[in-house]
């Protein structure tokens, strides 16, 4: 199960910073991720961590912006999301799969319940 928190409303070129707590099994070993969907839009990819060498992957939207790290004592992955924009603006998700990095959200078997992002202009 994971468990996603932190988000809230904050002004443009504010911070935020999420948190995706896992329970239930151990996501040490597998490929993290944070997706998000705005109103009327489909889920997009923000980024992605993945295990063991703890390797980055982010959109070009965010990248520069935000930053995704994991803490395997803690069995968690955070997302630092700097300088946010209007357009940022949407429910976060983490997933998790047992293998390599993917861009795509149908190759994630673990999803939390999401977090809202509002970025007021």
């Amino acid at each position: 199960k994971l468990q996603a928190s932190g988000g809230g409303l904050v002004q443009a070129g504010g911070s935020l910073r999420l948190s995706c707590a896992a329970s239930g099994r151990t996501f040490s070993s597998y490929t993290t991720a944070w997706f998000r969907q705005a109103p009327g839009k489909e889920r997009e990819f923000v980024a992605a961590v993945t295990s063991p060498y703890s390797t980055t992957y982010y959109a070009d939207s965010v990248k520069g912006r935000f930053t995704i790290s994991r803490d395997n004592a803690r069995n968690a992955v955070y997302l630092q999301m700097n300088s946010l924009k209007p357009e940022d603006t949407a429910v976060y998700y983490c997933a998790a799969r047992p293998g390599t990095y993917s861009s795509t959200a149908v190759a994630y078997d673990f999803w939390g319940q999401g977090t809202q992002v509002t970025v007021s202009s």
